[in-house]
């Protein structure tokens, strides 16, 4: 089992900037892969970024040049610098962590945590 708590959501205007953190407990050693992910009420859950454990980094189109997903040496926890942050950005921000053994693989969701641009 992981565990992930992300910190860091809130209010900001248009312009600005925030960063999200997640923090993985419980059995990180299974972990390969985290990631940001972002949902509307209604809408489905959308891929924001995502770091592998050889820091391979992948992006949505929509956040290019704009975000960077990020961790320290100890590979915990997982940031997601937001930049020029713009009100198509609000959503809801769930961090994710992929994880594999010998004899199966898991996908596991933080709480998420707030995020409004707005002025």
């Amino acid at each position: 089992q992981v565990r992930l708590v992300e910190s860091g959501g809130g209010l900001v205007q248009p312009g600005g900037s925030l960063r999200l953190s997640c923090a993985a407990s419980g059995s990180t050693f299974s972990i390969y892969a985290m990631g940001w992910y972002r949902q509307l009420p209604g809408k489905q859950r959308d891929l924001v970024a995502r770091i592998t454990n050889i820091n391979t980094t992948n992006y949505a189109d929509s956040v290019k040049g704009r975000f960077t997903i990020s961790r320290d040496n100890t590979k915990n926890p997982v940031y997601l610098q937001m930049n020029s942050l713009k009100p198509e950005d609000t959503a809801v921000y769930y961090c994710n962590a992929e994880t594999a053994t010998a004899r199966t693989k898991n996908t596991y969701w933080g709480q998420g945590t707030q995020v409004t641009v707005s002025s």
